[in-house]
């Protein structure tokens, strides 16, 4: 289980094809408080480290996580947004998240205010997923609370430190996101589809 509160940022610096699955090799300020077989947020999506050479990791991703995130999409050299698994006993500052990614989302507006940037975020239909109003969302890890719920679609407003300690600030229209929604919501979805 995941908060949604990123810890920092890492860096791509390795991949490598192994069958239907990919390593991934990331730098970051936290490795060394890492164990193997610990998981670790990458952009939303629950990796198991599986090596540790001093100052990176390694995960491994393998088809299904794949066909289901934007994981496959990173390249040497991208920056992604890193979470710790949560500690009990700890603050829950976010929100429950899993770090199971139910879909991909798009980015395909971006407004910046005086104090904010508010993306917006269309999502498939077919999948029945939700969202509410004041509701919350975890787009790439990150937990946000959603504004302007629409049907397939739900704007955010990031504030400017989330935004510089984030790769939000790397976002474009037409960027694919990984979504993970409200588990509460996807039960009360999964309840109205029997």
């Amino acid at each position: 289980m995941f908060t949604g509160i990123i810890e920092t940022l890492g860096t791509v610096t390795n991949i490598v094809k192994e069958q239907e699955n990919i390593h991934l090799t990331v730098k970051s300020t936290i490795t060394k408080e890492l164990k193997i077989d610990q998981s670790v947020a990458h952009n939303g999506v629950c990796l198991t480290v599986i090596n540790i050479n001093e100052n990176e990791y390694t995960v491994t991703a393998i088809k299904e996580t794949l066909s289901k995130t934007t994981i496959g999409s990173l390249k040497v050299s991208s920056a992604i947004n890193l979470e710790r698994a949560m500690k009990l006993g700890d603050r829950l500052d976010g929100h429950m998240v899993q770090g199971h990614v139910d879909e991909t989302g798009t980015c395909v507006k971006i407004k910046r205010e005086q104090g904010s940037t508010v993306y917006t975020f269309s999502y498939h239909s077919d999948k029945n997923n939700i969202t509410i109003e004041k509701g919350s969302i975890t787009v790439n890890g990150v937990s946000l609370t959603v504004v302007n719920s629409k049907k397939n679609e739900f704007s955010v407003a990031i504030i400017p430190y989330t935004f510089d300690n984030t790769i939000f600030k790397n976002m474009e229209l037409e960027d694919s996101v990984n979504l993970e929604f409200d588990v509460i919501g996807k039960y009360v979805s999964r309840l109205n589809n029997y």
